[in-house]
C-alpha cells in the first residue's frame, strides 16, 4: 500500500531567514547606493559619508549583520555560516554591499576573540562590529620585513605600562587609523619568545605617522614612530611572549582575506569582463570571438583559473570554519590569488592598447585610468601580507613537510 505523502513536512529552515534577510535588506538598503562600494574597507581614505551611507552603515552595524557570524554578545550577528552565505546572496541579489570593514574585520577581530580578554572583547568588538573604529598593523620594521620575528621596536616595562620606542613601516592605512595592534620587542634575550602583541591609540603622545608615496599615485601606506609613546599594560593581548604565536594566527586571517575573500580582492577581481573588452578594442573574427587567437587563447585560461580559484577558495574557507579558523593553506591561496589579480590587471592593460596607458586627462576612460593604477599598485599584492617567497617556505614546511636538515 502507497505510503501518502508528507504534506506537513517543513520547508528548509533557511528559507524563512532567506525571506527575513530578503525583506529587512529591503527596508534598510538605500537604493542610491546600489552598485556602489564600501569606502571602509579599503586602506585609501579618508571617506565622509553622505546621509543615506550613514544610515546604512547604522543599520547594519545595529543588527550585526556587517559581521555577521560573530557572537551576539560582541555586537555580531550571530548567524551560522549557512545563514551568512544566504545573507550573502541576498544582499548581492539587491546590489547591496557591507558597509562594515577594514582591518579590524579582516584580522584584528578575529583574533582578538580568539585571545582577548572578556574585557577586551567588550570593549573593542562592539566598536568594529558598528564600524565606528579604523585599525591599522604595525608589523614591518625597515630591518624586519619577510623576517619579521627579528623586529626591534622595544616596550620597556614600567609596572602598569610600557614605554614604546621604535619605527613601523608599511602601514596601512596608519595616518587616518584611530587605534593600531602591532608587535614589540619585551625580551631582547629571545627571538621569537621574546615578543608581544599590544594595542596602541593613534593619538598618543610620540606616535607619528609619515606617508609613503607609492608610484601608483596614492599613499596608504605609512612610516610610523614610536618615541617613548606609553601603552597601558591592560592594552596586551595574551602574556608577554605570546606574540608570535597571536600575530601568526592573525596573519592568516590576513592571508584569508587577501587571497580573494576580502574586500580588496573583491574590487581587482571586479569589473569589466576581459572578453567583452577584448571584443571591443581588438575587434572580433567572422564567427564572432575575439580576433587574437593568442589573446583568446589567454584571456580563457585566466577566465578559467580565475572560476576555478573562486570555487576552491569557497571550499577551502568552509573547511577552515570547521577547523576552527584559518590554517596554512592561506599560503596557497595568497600567492595564487595574488599571481591572478595581477595576471587580471596585465591583460586589462594590453587589451586597450595605448588606450590603456594613460595617467590623466582627456582621450583616456575612466576606468581605463583607474585600472592603470591598479595595475602599479597591484605589483604589491604579492608582497604585502607576506611576499611570494615567505608564504612558499610556509607551504614548504607546514604543508608539504620539508622540514630543513642540517
Amino acid at each position: 500500500m502507497a505510503t501518502a505523502p508528507d504534506i506537513d513536512a517543513p520547508a528548509n529552515p533557511l528559507d524563512a531567514f532567506r525571506n527575513e534577510a530578503r525583506a529587512w535588506i529591503a527596508a534598510n538598503f538605500p537604493p542610491s547606493l546600489k552598485g556602489k562600494d564600501n569606502a571602509m574597507s579599503a586602506v585609501e581614505g579618508p571617506h565622509t559619508n553622505s546621509p543615506e551611507e550613514d544610515a546604512w552603515q547604522t543599520a547594519m552595524g545595529e543588527k550585526g549583520w556587517g559581521v555577521p557570524t560573530w557572537p551576539k554578545e560582541y555586537g555580531g550577528g550571530g548567524l551560522s555560516r549557512a545563514e551568512a552565505r544566504v545573507l550573502q546572496e541576498e544582499m548581492q541579489r539587491a546590489g547591496a554591499w557591507n558597509p562594515i570593514g577594514g582591518m579590524g574585520v579582516m584580522m584584528f577581530g578575529p583574533t582578538l576573540l580568539e585571545y582577548g580578554t572578556e574585557e577586551q572583547k567588550r570593549e573593542h568588538i562592539p566598536a568594529i562590529a558598528k564600524g565606528l573604529v579604523r585599525w591599522c598593523q604595525g608589523y614591518s620594521e625597515p630591518g624586519a620585513g619577510s623576517d619579521l620575528a627579528s623586529l626591534q621596536t622595544f616596550a620597556e616595562d614600567h609596572g602598569d605600562h610600557y614605554v614604546v620606542n621604535g619605527q613601523k613601516t608599511w602601514t596601512s592605512g596608519g595616518q587616518w587609523a584611530d587605534k593600531c595592534f602591532m608587535l614589540v620587542r619585551t625580551d631582547k634575550t629571545k627571538k621569537h619568545e621574546g615578543i608581544t602583541f599590544v594595542l596602541c591609540d593613534m593619538d598618543t603622545p610620540g606616535v607619528e605617522v609619515r606617508p609613503i608615496q607609492l608610484i601608483s599615485g596614492s599613499s596608504p601606506f605609512c612610516e610610523t614612530f614610536f618615541t617613548d609613546v606609553k601603552v597601558p599594560k591592560s592594552n596586551r593581548v595574551g602574556q608577554e611572549g605570546e606574540g608570535w604565536t597571536i600575530g601568526k594566527r592573525l596573519l592568516q586571517h590576513e592571508r584569508s582575506s587577501l587571497s580573494g575573500g576580502g574586500s580588496t580582492a573583491g574590487r581587482m577581481f571586479a569589473g569589466a569582463s576581459l572578453g567583452q573588452l577584448a571584443k571591443k578594442y581588438v575587434g572580433v573574427d567572422a564567427e564572432g570571438r575575439i580576433a587574437d587567437t593568442d589573446l583568446r587563447s589567454r584571456i580563457a585560461r585566466h577566465e578559467m583559473d580565475l572560476r576555478s580559484f573562486m570555487l576552491t577558495l569557497r571550499r577551502t574557507a568552509l573547511e577552515a570554519k570547521s577547523n576552527q579558523g584559518p590554517s596554512a593553506a592561506t599560503s596557497i591561496m595568497k600567492n595564487v590569488g595574488a599571481r591572478i589579480m595581477q595576471e587580471r590587471s596585465e591583460l586589462l592593460i594590453e587589451i586597450r592598447g595605448l588606450a590603456g596607458l594613460g595617467w590623466d586627462g582627456e582621450g583616456f576612460e575612466e576606468d581605463a585610468l583607474k585600472d592603470v593604477r591598479s595595475w602599479l599598485f597591484g605589483k604589491a599584492v604579492s608582497i604585502y601580507g607576506g611576499s611570494t617567497e615567505i608564504q612558499n617556505n610556509v607551504i614548504a614546511k607546514r604543508i608539504l613537510g620539508m622540514l630543513d636538515h642540517q
